[in-house]
């Protein structure tokens, strides 16, 4: 909320919309003191009782005013200068159904010695490319970094609610995958701009086992739903592409070893093992 308030473009541009997702913490008396402190912006509080970050991102889009809708997660900080360039963006290229841009994690207290490129998507690390380009077919944003126009959002009908993303322990990814692969069914183009970026807070005290399961294993379960909405031919397919991918995963744990950085190792096989998991729904 801070690095929202704390912006280039002036405050009557822009509106901040915090929907609490049934949280049982101080979240809802720490956001109304923050609004009551801030009486210059336009921030606004809502809550969503259904469990599911999907849910809450259509609740907080149902009552957008602006043609634009830009979705951040609540461990993410944004550079000063934010909003200021996404406005620019979709003023330079008109032609922008969507974008994405850079999520830098910023490890509290550090980088574990065990995070390798791989497995720190897990923590929200993006990074598609050096400049401005275009998503290829397969490629798409991440949601703690994206924008989309609203009228584009609602064509779609926002959020897939079968794909929740966290809910509760559980997780059902690939909510964002299926938005921006419905999204370019209508002929949109989505850009990256690597200069538009966040930092994804993460605390490596709760990089656990337990929760890296749950995140990697939620990816599989995602695509779970996904494959079965598309048939058995294209779940079967996705299974031998998992099981394609902890082969190489073996491959880069020998690499890693070979290298002297043994330690990241065991996670990227893990990663894959606990993806693979999820697909299969253990």
């Amino acid at each position: 909320m801070e690095s929202l308030y704390h912006q280039t473009l002036s405050k009557e541009c822009y509106e901040v919309i915090i929907v609490n997702n049934n949280s049982s913490d101080q979240t809802e008396q720490i956001c109304k003191a923050f609004i009551a402190s801030h009486p210059d912006a336009r921030y606004y509080y809502m809550n969503e009782p259904k469990q599911g970050a999907s849910l809450a991102r259509n609740t907080g889009s149902l009552h957008a005013k602006s043609p634009l809708l830009c979705f951040m997660d609540d461990d993410a900080v944004a550079d000063k200068d934010y909003l200021e360039k996404i406005v620019g963006f979709f003023e330079k290229h008109t032609d922008a159904g969507g974008l994405g841009g850079r999520i830098i994690p910023r490890y509290i207290p550090k980088e574990p010695e065990w995070m390798s490129h791989y497995v720190s998507s897990l923590v929200g690390n993006f990074h598609y490319s050096e400049g401005v380009s275009v998503f290829s077919a397969n490629k798409y944003p991440l949601e703690s970094n994206m924008i989309i126009r609203k009228a584009d959002f609602d064509a779609i009908k926002g959020f897939n609610p079968a794909l929740p993303g966290v809910l509760g322990n559980l997780r059902i990814g690939g909510e964002g995958k299926d938005f921006f692969f419905r999204l370019k069914s209508l002929g949109r183009t989505i850009y990256y701009d690597p200069a538009i970026r966040v930092q994804h807070v993460v605390e490596t005290a709760k990089l656990t086992p337990e929760y890296m399961y749950r995140v990697a294993s939620g990816i599989g379960r995602g695509e779970r739903v996904r494959m079965k909405e598309k048939g058995k031919a294209a779940f079967y397919k996705k299974i031998v592409e998992y099981i394609f991918k902890l082969g190489a995963s073996f491959i880069l744990g020998i690499k890693y070893t070979l290298q002297g950085t043994p330690a990241k190792a065991w996670p990227v096989i893990r990663f894959r093992i606990d993806a693979l998991k999820g697909l299969l729904n253990h």
